[in-house]
């Protein structure tokens, strides 16, 4: 790696990590008007190549156990479907959500009592989530092999796959002409006042010590060793996801809903007669950060089998590209951990999102440039995934996690 100084020897703001929750950030740093100060992105690899945003599955749901996540979806969909009036900007293509809805299937009556207790949240939230018995999944997508389903649920609305990547590259471009600097470099170290209170410079990799007003973590898989720096204990770890494109032979002949099979294994459309499943392994532990290794095994063994079970077109499959991506799991509660830590008082999480990151990215960036901006969340009151609760063990529950 090539590092680049940057060009000033202190930021207003630094944040480690360019990319989506970082580059969000940025952005909405930008749209605060009563802030004019000097921003500095550091990112190791601004090629993204190992990024959990490069490896994303670019959907998102508002089917949530948990009210704040359903808002903060509704959030991302707004956004999405009007980003160009967001944007201010004529170049900003208009984008939209193909909105096939994600369709959970639940094989046991408990799993069925999940489901009628989410929807309840959902509805209240305003989602459009409704319950469908075996026969009328059936009836609706006749693909499905619902022999052993006991009810499933499914919402169309604001729920499916969107373009991701066009949201975070303007992000990036146009932070950047506001005004944002991005420098190819990696934080090694950060230095505390004498009371311990204050992160007051970091130290990057060609030795620059970089004066901080505020340091915002947004370094994906990595933050637990961002927050180690400050002498900080996050329980966030790397997890492998597995993820597959592939044809089929016979390919269906409509859109197949984001599906998540009771095994955890999941499926969406991805046009053109090819798909895009993922999944992970039962035991499910903690990675190498840069350990990006494919088990091509686990499809033969594990994932085909059982998505031709539940979509027995899907038994003549050729797979054209795979690949291992990382979620930035929370072992907590696979909750998102944002916002000022409680003794370090300019050091800002946005870390953990267990997978919901670039669904989650457009309310997280905006809530965290007003936190630094305005010492307060103003649009959407994020702080129920206060550092708090992880100092004093009191998990914010998600049943909803795939």
């Amino acid at each position: 790696m090539s590092n680049q100084t940057p060009n000033h020897s202190s930021y207003d703001i630094i944040i480690v990590g360019g990319a989506i929750m970082g580059s969000s950030t940025a952005w909405f740093l930008t749209e605060q008007k009563d802030f004019q100060g000097r921003v500095l992105v550091v990112e190791k690899d601004p090629s993204y190549e190992f990024s959990s945003t490069a490896h994303t599955n670019s959907c998102m749901r508002q089917q949530y156990s948990n009210a704040l996540n359903v808002n903060i979806s509704q959030f991302a969909a707004d956004f999405v479907k009007n980003i160009r009036n967001y944007m201010k900007d004529d170049r900003v293509p208009e984008l939209s959500i193909r909105s096939f809805g994600y369709m959970y299937l639940a094989d046991t009556e408990s799993f069925a009592q999940t489901l009628r207790e989410n929807i309840k949240v959902q509805h209240d939230a305003g989602a459009a989530t409704v319950l469908m018995t075996p026969e009328e999944i059936k009836a609706k997508y006749p693909f499905y092999n619902v022999d052993d389903i006991v009810l499933g649920s499914i919402n169309t609305v604001d729920e499916g796959y969107w373009d991701g990547a066009a949201v975070f590259d303007w992000w990036r471009r146009l932070a950047r002409e506001r005004g944002v600097e991005y420098v190819q470099n990696e934080v090694v170290a950060m230095t505390k006042n004498a009371g311990g209170t204050r992160v007051e410079s970091v130290t990057l990799a060609g030795g620059e010590v970089i004066s901080c007003g505020q340091v915002v973590n947004a370094s994906g898989p990595r933050a637990a060793r961002t927050a180690a720096m400050a002498g900080i204990d996050i329980p966030v770890e790397p997890r492998k996801r597995f993820s597959w494109i592939f044809s089929a032979e016979q390919p269906l002949d409509q859109d197949l809903p984001l599906t998540i099979d009771p095994s955890g294994v999941h499926c969406r459309e991805n046009g053109g007669g090819t798909y895009q499943a993922g999944g992970h392994a039962d035991i499910d532990p903690a990675v190498d950060y840069d350990d990006f290794n494919m088990d091509h095994s686990f499809w033969e063994n594990h994932a085909w089998p059982i998505l031709a079970t539940r979509i027995p077109q899907f038994e003549a499959v050729k797979v054209t590209h795979s690949w291992a991506g990382h979620y930035a799991y929370n072992t907590l509660d696979h909750n998102a951990v944002l916002g000022r830590h409680p003794e370090i008082e300019n050091f800002i999480f946005q870390n953990g999102f267990s997978g919901h990151g670039l669904q989650q990215s457009p309310a997280m960036g905006r809530g965290i440039a007003e936190l630094l901006v305005h010492g307060a969340y103003r649009s959407l009151d994020l702080s129920p995934f206060s550092y708090e609760r992880i100092t004093t063990n009191t998990p914010m529950i998600e049943k909803a996690v795939i």
